[in-house]
C-alpha cells in the first residue's frame, strides 16, 4: 500500500458565536479574502511611498489607495461570481437564478474576478484621472498574496483537490474525495494537494518575481509588471491543471480529465487553461509594450 498523508481534517470555521439568537461564524474561506485585501492594500500603499520605484511620480497618493481597495472588493467579489455562474454552471444557474447571489454556498471564478478587478482599475483611475496601466501595474504586485491564502483556505475546506496519485506526499481528502477514484485503484484514494502547489506557484513564487522585477525598475515602465502578473498566472495555472482534478460538471466517462476542448488521442484543454491562454496574450502584449517605452527619470 502506498505511503499517503490524512487530510488534517482542519474546521473550515475559526470562529462560532451566537449573538441575540443570531448564529455568526466566520470561516478561513472569508478570512482568507479579509487578509489578502488588506494585505495587499498596505503593500500598495508602501510602494506608493518610494517614488523612486516609479521612475518619476507614483501613479496615485495614498489616500487614493484606500478608495481603490473598495473598487477592488467589488471586482473580486462581483467578477468572481459572475465569472463562475458564465464560465462554469452556466446552464444551471439559467435554470436557478436565485442561487446567482448565493456566494455563501461557494462558486467564485479567478478569471471572473480578474476581468472584475480589471474593470475596477479602470473605472478608479477615469473617475480619478489617472492612468489605469500604473495603477494596474501595482495591484498585480500585491494580487499574488491573495492568491496564495485563498489557495491556502481552499486546502483547509477540502475542496479543489488534485487528481489521483500515489506520491508520498499525496492527501486523502473527506467526503467525495475519497469516494471517486477509478473502480480499479488499490489502496487509499489519495489525491495531489493541488491547492498548495498553487498557492506556492501562483502565491509566493509569482510574488518573489515580481518583487524582483520591481527592484529591477519594473514599475518605471507601465504596464509590465500587470503583463509579468498575467504571463505567470497563466503559465503556473496551465501547468497546475495537470494536478488538479476537473470540474466535475465537464467529467463523464469518455472525458475522465474534464476536458472542454479536445484534440484526440487524450489530449484537450481544460476551462481553466482555455481562460488561462487569452490573459497570457494580453500579458505578453504589456510586456513587449512595456520594454519598448523610453523610460524618463528624474
Amino acid at each position: 500500500m502506498p505511503l499517503v498523508l490524512q487530510f488534517p481534517n482542519i474546521d473550515p470555521v475559526l470562529v462560532s458565536v451566537t449573538f441575540l439568537g443570531v448564529h455568526l461564524a466566520i470561516r478561513w474561506y472569508a478570512l482568507a479574502y479579509i487578509v489578502g485585501l488588506v494585505l495587499g492594500w498596505r503593500y500598495v500603499v508602501a510602494l506608493v511611498r518610494r517614488p523612486a520605484l516609479w521612475g518619476r511620480t507614483p501613479p496615485m497618493r495614498e489616500e487614493q489607495v484606500d478608495d481603490l481597495l473598495t473598487w477592488m472588493i467589488l471586482g473580486v467579489i462581483l467578477g468572481g461570481r459572475l465569472g463562475y455562474v458564465l464560465f462554469y454552471q452556466p446552464a444551471y444557474f439559467a435554470t436557478n437564478p436565485g442561487q446567482i447571489l448565493a456566494v455563501w454556498q461557494g462558486g467564485m471564478s479567478f478569471h471572473g474576478g480578474l476581468l472584475g478587478v480589471a474593470t475596477g482599475i479602470l473605472l478608479f483611475s477615469l473617475r480619478n484621472g489617472l492612468s489605469p496601466l500604473p495603477v494596474g501595474d501595482a495591484v498585480a504586485a500585491a494580487a499574488p498574496i491573495g492568491l496564495c491564502l485563498g489557495r491556502i483556505a481552499n486546502f483547509i475546506n477540502g475542496e479543489l483537490w488534485g487528481r489521483p496519485s500515489t506520491a508520498p506526499w499525496a492527501v486523502v481528502f473527506p467526503g467525495e474525495a475519497a469516494l471517486s477514484c477509478p473502480v480499479d485503484w488499490v489502496g487509499p484514494c489519495a489525491r495531489h494537494p493541488s491547492q498548495l502547489y498553487e498557492a506556492a506557484l501562483e502565491g509566493v513564487v509569482l510574488f518573489l518575481v515580481l518583487f524582483f522585477a520591481i527592484r529591477r525598475g519594473a514599475l518605471a515602465r507601465p504596464g509590465l509588471v500587470f503583463g509579468l502578473f498575467l504571463v505567470g498566472y497563466s503559465a503556473a495555472r496551465v501547468a497546475l491543471e495537470g494536478f488538479r482534478q476537473a470540474d466535475q460538471q465537464f467529467v463523464t466517462a469518455a472525458n475522465p480529465h474534464g476536458h472542454v476542448l479536445s484534440f484526440g488521442g487524450g489530449l484537450g484543454l481544460t476551462m481553466g487553461q482555455i481562460l488561462s491562454l487569452p490573459m497570457a496574450l494580453v500579458g505578453a502584449f504589456l510586456i513587449v509594450r512595456a520594454l519598448r517605452l523610453r523610460v524618463s527619470r528624474a
